[in-house]
């Protein structure tokens, strides 16, 4: 996995492009989420069907597949967090160990078909879950782990950079 700025201050990925992929989180409206969950979730759909889609670049970079893995949980982590954001006041976002869950899960090993769908149908439930916001939710709160406290918007907004970033991180578009 490629690292980007200090992971701990997540705020450059609203207030800046990323140096890496280009997204940037001052550029996309609350209501742009589900599309561009959608046209990500295309794109992926391609890369899983690359014949290389197992081989790793080196061995600290994840394959395709390991990044496409990762990023249909991405997409099933966030939905849940933006739901429980909407169910309780100010929650606490469980801890996720992206990389504990990468060896846990086995992402090297799993089948390339197998995740397309999967990415598929997470990537779906999350554009549909964020389209169904209502705009007095948006201020909504919840928090990380590390004490990051994230409104529904700054999290949608922060959401789709992770999945972006990862697809760049493989060549896709």
């Amino acid at each position: 996995m490629t690292l980007i700025p200090d992971t701990k201050d997540w705020t450059w990925v609203l207030e800046r492009p990323c140096p890496e992929c280009g997204y940037d989180g001052r550029a996309v409206q609350f209501a742009d989420i589900p599309a561009l969950v959608g046209a990500n979730a295309a794109e992926w759909q391609r890369v899983l069907e690359r014949p290389d889609v197992r081989e790793r670049p080196n061995s600290t970079t994840w394959s395709a597949l390991e990044y496409a893995a990762h990023v249909r949980d991405v997409f099933s982590v966030f939905t849940a967090r933006l739901e429980l954001m909407l169910a309780q006041d100010n929650p606490d976002f469980a801890n996720w160990d992206q990389d504990a869950t990468a060896l846990a899960e086995r992402y090297d090993e799993q089948d390339p078909q197998v995740v397309a769908t999967e990415l598929a149908d997470a990537a779906q439930h999350a554009a549909e879950s964020f389209a169904l916001v209502p705009e007095a939710e948006l201020g909504r709160t919840g928090r990380r782990s590390d004490g990051a406290v994230f409104t529904v918007s700054s999290l949608g907004r922060y959401f789709v950079h992770d999945p972006v970033h990862h697809l760049h991180d493989v060549g896709g578009r």
